[in-house]
């Protein structure tokens, strides 16, 4: 689906026109922040984390917040978390108080020999600029940094940036983040800068996102392993019984199978197949899956994907039957479902269909809630109107494979807030893979949309 360009606002031509002044300067901004493999995961060396909350928080100052911190709070286990960056202008009376929400944690960068620029150096090719968190989620953190510098004294609103740093690595002290420093982050409209767009120079709000679960589990025949040709073939190993399982799961055109799990089959926009395909990477000759309209399979159906499978590896692999097989499903949730009711369903499915009397022992587990926007909510039109402004293009909105699960915490501490999710990103971004990129164009443009946001939502007050 391509939509049709539109006029821009003089305000929008204006403002394109300050961001081109300030912007060589702005792309020196994300070149640094990008350059600092600020990954959250316990075995990569967190110093570099700490000198990525130190770098946003400075470009916080040069934006003019009156109040910068960099703040902590505690995981489940007790820990400390990583450090995250607080930074509040307080609001005019009567004025709505904003709070841009973006993370300045990376992901780690796989296999290097995939990467056409080195990850942690921003290169600019034609349109787009390289490097690991250039689009997911730092060029976020620019976006909210370079609108208020572009509103300066006109900014209407009061604003707190809230940059965390453990995205990544599953906010795991986001809750108590949330509980300890309320009062600091407490705002009437969050703008979540950590979605895409619907392509390239079409804007999209995120008004869905399925949620997630994640399940591990062991399947064991014998009580150790033995001699695959002294009983290969009347013994059924734990191999064998884990794969069958496992096709368990989906129906032959590669829906999901499981009994109880929710979805819906329709959304409002869809998918080219040839898009799809393309911003994917499915080889020529292999289908798709699933039924109802693209969109809808990935926004609002559930999914199960086998992520983790603890067998031994061809190149050390034996004549063995192994005697137990240890697996890791990654179940994204749709809308109206929840996590609870989709683990406690697969887990059903795993007892039912575990072949041969084989055993079948629960893991480690996690979770995340799906989330639908209030569509009728003012400021999602608000939202709308500033994007197809900011753009030239009419946004749409759309639903999200993907999770973000702290929304629901979010929504649970500050129940009556307005939540919109928006984002830098196009399909050919490539979050969390080699070669991840940013299209300036519509980082450029993003910019704009949210500062006429800010101001929007600050004439609305004043009327």
């Amino acid at each position: 689906m391509t939509r049709a360009p539109i006029a821009r606002s003089e305000r929008a031509a204006s403002l394109h026109s300050a961001l081109d002044s300030i912007f060589a300067e702005v792309q020196a901004d994300l070149a640094h922040l990008v350059s600092l493999p600020s990954i959250a995961w316990p075995a990569f060396d967190q110093a570099h984390v700490a000198a990525s909350a130190d770098a946003v928080a400075a470009l916080a100052r040069k934006a003019g917040f009156a109040e910068v911190e960099i703040l902590t709070a505690a995981k489940p286990d007790g820990a400390e978390g990583s450090p995250a960056v607080v930074a509040r202008t307080p609001a005019p009376e009567g004025a709505p108080t904003v709070v841009l929400y973006a993370h300045h944690d990376v992901q780690p960068v796989g296999d290097e020999g995939l990467w056409r620029t080195p990850p942690f150096e921003a290169t600019e090719v034609g349109d787009r600029i390289y490097g690991r968190g250039a689009a997911d989620d730092k060029a976020g953190i620019l976006v909210h940094l370079t609108a208020m510098r572009l509103l300066d004294d006109d900014l209407g609103v009061g604003v707190v940036l809230f940059v965390e740093g453990e995205e990544e690595a599953g906010s795991p002290s986001f809750h108590d983040f949330l509980l300890r420093h309320r009062e600091k982050l407490a705002g009437d409209v969050f703008v979540v800068a950590d979605s895409g767009n619907w392509a390239a120079g079409t804007p999209a709000l995120t008004t869905s996102l399925r949620g997630m679960a994640a399940l591990e589990f062991t399947v064991s025949t014998l009580d150790h392993a033995v001699h695959s040709g002294m009983y290969g073939g009347v013994v059924p190993d734990a191999g064998m019984a884990m794969t069958r399982l496992l096709a368990s799961l989906h129906a032959d055109d590669g829906s999901v199978a499981v009994e109880g799990l929710v979805g819906a089959e329709t959304a409002e926009v869809d998918y080219a197949e040839s898009t799809l395909r393309a911003d994917s990477g499915v080889l020529d000759g292999v289908e798709l899956i699933g039924r109802g309209t693209l969109a809808s399979r990935v926004w609002a159906q559930p999914s199960i994907t086998v992520i983790g499978l603890d067998l031994p590896q061809v190149d050390v692999s034996s004549n063995t039957l192994q005697h137990f097989v240890r697996a890791k499903l990654s179940i994204r949730v749709a809308p109206g479902d929840t996590p609870e009711n989709a683990l406690a369903a697969v887990k059903r499915h795993l007892r039912a269909h575990a072949p041969f009397g084989a055993r079948v022992e629960m893991g480690a587990e996690e979770s995340g809630s799906p989330w639908r926007a209030n569509t009728a909510d003012p400021v999602v039109a608000e939202a709308m109107g500033a994007l197809s402004d900011g753009f030239g293009t009419e946004a749409v909105q759309v639903g999200l494979g993907g999770s973000i699960p702290f929304i629901a915490d979010l929504l649970e501490v500050f129940p009556q807030a307005s939540v919109l999710v928006t984002g830098v990103e196009d399909p050919d971004a490539r979050a969390h893979s080699a070669n991840e990129s940013l299209y300036v164009p519509d980082f450029r443009a993003a910019i704009v949309a949210e500062a006429l946001l800010l101001e929007r939502l600050g004439e609305r007050a004043a009327v």
